[in-house]
């Protein structure tokens, strides 16, 4: 298949046997749908021009249809129905996204992540509520499980949810939300139960519910906007005496922390997607750059240290690519793939860095210029690396797995 696309990656992973006709289908109107109707980004001076645009995303995306592919599909017919997510679909819809425009990237993963509690266990009502309006980017969901003492140990937060009645009373606070202050709703993540300390000082999940809050509410406050080095929305949010329906909860009382690593599972391969597409946007720029910049009485492409740069890069691009690929395609199938999940994270993540910062060395100056793409695609990736599971959770995984299998042999 030969495809005239903008960028020149686009046309090699298309071949990949991890995926079918359809994902090259998709690969491909994406492709020319960014190239040729995605609104170019602006300079977002301050926050009201990042919520302005972020907004402006997400309604982009869903007018397109893109943001339908954040709702799991139904597949099966009968009793034997059951909707589920199209990783391979996410990962490449992100990789793509990714390349072109990070805002872009970050207001579709953030539908998904967002509103996947809601449809992996919310009840019929609530699906027929938010989801529908999630696809269309008619409202915007936000993910809130993260806390300022509960961050990699999420088990240990501490946001509070008391039952009364037909309701639950929210109280506490969440951090680190993406979308904060421009969501329409949340959800999130408090606990229903007092919290239990192992043996070991640690606590445990048991005793979490999940719950959906609509924004604006009374009882829910923006507490603060968190101002990142990547142009993304983000608060802290305080709850004082939230009151919300019982119907508004996800799943079963005490269930919570188990759908949160869910919706973490199914969205952390897309993780390496992006990070996947910033690390490519990279390269290729180092690409386009090197043979047109004179020095020495050379080129900059003719050093050998530039082309020793640029096989890395390219190379551990490809690795990574290639792990991601396969946890998205395992994943597809059924199987339970915890430890290339967080292989492909891990590894996507990191090469990127490694990838964006060489191409801003051999840009030089104008590698840290604001404005400049490799200056941008740095301010991106940094993020990538912690969220969802920063690279030292993802190597605890591992680890986990692989004496877990030890033990079985």
């Amino acid at each position: 298949m030969t495809l005239a696309l903008a960028r020149p990656s686009a046309r090699s992973f298309l071949e990949e046997p991890f995926f079918d006709a359809e994902h090259r289908e998709l690969a491909e109107a994406l492709e020319r749908w960014a190239t040729e109707e995605l609104p170019p980004q602006p300079a977002l001076e301050d926050r009201e021009a990042v919520d302005a645009t972020c907004r402006e995303r997400v309604r982009a995306l869903g007018q397109s249809g893109w943001t339908r592919y954040c709702v799991p599909r139904p597949t099966g017919t009968g009793s034997s129905a059951a909707a589920r997510f199209d990783v391979r679909a996410l990962t490449l819809i992100r990789e793509t996204l990714a390349w072109h425009d990070g805002l872009a990237d970050f207001a579709f993963a953030m539908q998904g992540l967002g509103s996947g509690a809601i449809a992996l266990a919310g009840s019929e009502e609530l699906k027929r509520r938010y989801l529908p309006a999630v696809t269309t980017g008619q409202a915007i969901a936000a993910f809130a499980l993260s806390e300022p003492a509960a961050g990699s140990d999420a088990a240990a937060l501490e946001c509070r949810a008391r039952r009364v009645g037909d309701h639950y009373v929210l109280d506490g606070e969440k951090t680190w939300v993406s979308n904060g202050g421009i969501a329409d709703f949340y959800c999130v993540f408090a606990r229903t139960e007092e919290p239990q300390r192992r043996a070991d000082g640690s606590v445990s999940a048991r005793g979490i519910s999940a719950f959906v809050v609509d924004a604006p509410r009374a009882g829910l406050d923006i507490a603060a906007r968190i101002d990142l080095i990547a142009p993304h929305p983000l608060a802290t949010l305080s709850f004082r005496n939230c009151r919300i329906s019982a119907s508004q909860r996800l799943g079963a009382e005490g269930e919570g922390f188990k759908l949160a690593m869910r919706t973490l599972d199914v969205f952390r391969t897309s993780v390496a997607g992006a990070a996947l597409g910033l690390a490519q946007r990279a390269l290729d720029e180092a690409l386009r750059h090197v043979p047109g910049r004179a020095m020495f009485g050379k080129t900059l492409a003719d050093l050998q240290l530039t082309q020793a740069a640029l096989a890395d890069m390219a190379t551990e691009i490809d690795a990574s690519r290639l792990l991601t690929y396969r946890a998205a395609w395992r994943r597809d199938r059924g199987e339970k793939v915890t430890k290339e999940v967080a292989m492909a994270k891990m590894a996507a993540t990191e090469s990127a860095q490694r990838a964006i910062d060489r191409t801003v060395q051999l840009f030089g100056g104008r590698g840290v210029a604001c404005g400049e793409r490799p200056e941008r695609l740095y301010r991106e990736i940094r993020a990538l690396r912690i969220y969802e599971g920063a690279t030292e959770v993802q190597k605890l995984i591992i680890a986990r797995e692989l004496l877990a299998e030890a033990a079985k042999s």
